[in-house]
């Protein structure tokens, strides 16, 4: 590896952590395939951080310069003989930084997962305890289902290994039985799919990088993906209608932090889409063929260099 791949790679990842998903949130197609275009924002934060962290290898791999024997060296006065002084500050900076969100991306993993738990499980033993009994017959009483007696139309699921579904006494008397299914499948889709995962790497990854590298929009597109496909999920079910009625119902209902709520502020959009019928599979094509393109040359442009340097490291030994 040199200089040049440095750079290359540097710009790419600045690309995909910044421009690249701003450009992609303000796109419309993803409403038509959202499990594709789900698995294209994730082979972008996986490609940005590789891109990253390829970037400060390389640049680490020019700090190992031949020393007397002709075997690699890392001592300082070699290296500031060989790169000057400017060039080999500018190699530590880079290589550091490298480190920084290697660092920060561990942190934030560790983070984003306990605090969330954390929150669940508080959460989880609250509705526990302030679960009301009383249900229509019609509303097949579940283990995971929890209701409370509150007038206000509430619906989300708390995600984990314990997992619970949580309406609300204002939700059954205010939506019919074909509703109420509807909101559950949306929620238990959440869970089956595990999408809380799937946010939490967002997360995690959006907090590593730089505030003025990266997206502020790659997060909320996101969220709105993994909507989307739990709608389709309830869709199969009980069919658009029930869902968008049941959406509106609960467009204003909250949710604690942790949990995935079925209202909320993309509500509108997600009953606009419901009155389409919004599936491409020529759309999803492409966009898996980006993800993969995306996914593969970066992994490629760095195995394969990084490989031929070990060979030679190892036979200079």
């Amino acid at each position: 590896m040199n200089a040049t791949t440095a750079l290359v790679f540097g710009i790419l990842a600045l690309l995909l952590a910044g421009p690249v998903p701003a450009l992609l949130s303000r796109s419309t197609w993803p409403y038509r395939a959202p499990r594709a275009a789900l698995v294209l924002w994730q082979a972008i934060a996986l490609a940005a951080v590789l891109s990253a962290f390829s970037s400060g290898l390389a640049i680490a791999s020019q700090l190992l310069v031949p020393g007397p024997d002709g075997r690699p060296t890392t001592a300082p006065t070699a290296e500031i003989d060989a790169l000057g002084l400017p060039l080999w500050i500018l190699y530590v900076v880079v290589f550091a930084l490298t480190l920084l969100i290697g660092a920060k991306l561990i942190f934030s993993i560790l983070q984003v997962g306990v605090r969330t738990r954390r929150r669940r499980a508080r959460h989880r033993i609250l509705v526990d305890l302030l679960d009301d009994c009383a249900m229509p017959a019609a509303v097949e009483r579940t283990p995971d289902l929890r209701v409370l007696d509150v007038e206000e139309p509430i619906a989300y699921c708390l995600p984990g290994i314990r997992q619970r579904v949580v309406l609300s006494q204002g939700t059954l008397q205010n939506l019919d039985h074909a509703e109420v299914k509807a909101i559950l499948t949306h929620e238990r889709s959440h869970l089956r799919a595990r999408h809380d995962l799937v946010l939490e790497a967002f997360t995690a990854v959006n907090h590593a990088f730089p505030r003025f590298v990266r997206s502020k929009s790659a997060l909320g597109s996101v969220q709105l993906l993994v909507e989307l496909l739990a709608d389709d999920s309830a869709v199969r079910v009980t069919g658009p209608t029930p869902l968008a009625r049941a959406l509106v119902a609960c467009a204003g209902s909250t949710a604690p932090r942790g949990a995935m709520a079925a209202g909320g502020p993309s509500t509108l959009i997600r009953v606009q889409r419901l009155s389409t019928d919004a599936a491409d599979p020529r759309v999803a094509v492409c966009a898996y063929l980006a993800a993969i393109t995306i996914l593969v040359v970066p992994t490629v442009a760095v195995a394969v260099p990084w490989l031929t340097e070990l060979r030679l490291l190892l036979n200079a030994y």
